[in-house]
């Protein structure tokens, strides 16, 4: 599952097309982030967002969280697929540890 950064398409919505409208509005709610700050929110998806910024954000747009975050899923690759399928983590390699059924005992430990 990735996160998508949809700032520019919530800002297109309300009429905001450059950075500098978009400082505009933040300025309305008092967030008044650099120049540089609101360049780097416009043309990337941010690794990190402050919780405090995107609240002021969402205000300034009239919007909630989910307008400018949304889940998507990714496809499983091939080597991800054969992963699962050898009982194995996709993402770690590690082995997968599967829950014991009903009536089974714990294996003694290596003496």
């Amino acid at each position: 599952m990735t996160v998508k950064w949809n700032l520019r398409m919530v800002a297109a919505q309300r009429d905001i097309w450059r950075p500098t409208q978009l400082m505009k509005a933040f300025a309305k709610v008092g967030f008044e982030p650099s120049l540089s700050k609101v360049a780097a929110l416009w043309s990337n998806q941010p690794v990190t967002v402050r919780l405090d910024d995107l609240d002021k954000i969402c205000a300034a747009l009239n919007c909630s969280v989910g307008d400018l975050l949304q889940a998507e899923q990714v496809a499983a690759t091939q080597t991800e697929k054969e992963a699962r399928a050898a009982g194995e983590c996709p993402a770690t390699g590690a082995p997968v540890v599967k829950p014991r059924g009903a009536g089974q005992r714990r294996p003694l430990p290596p003496n």
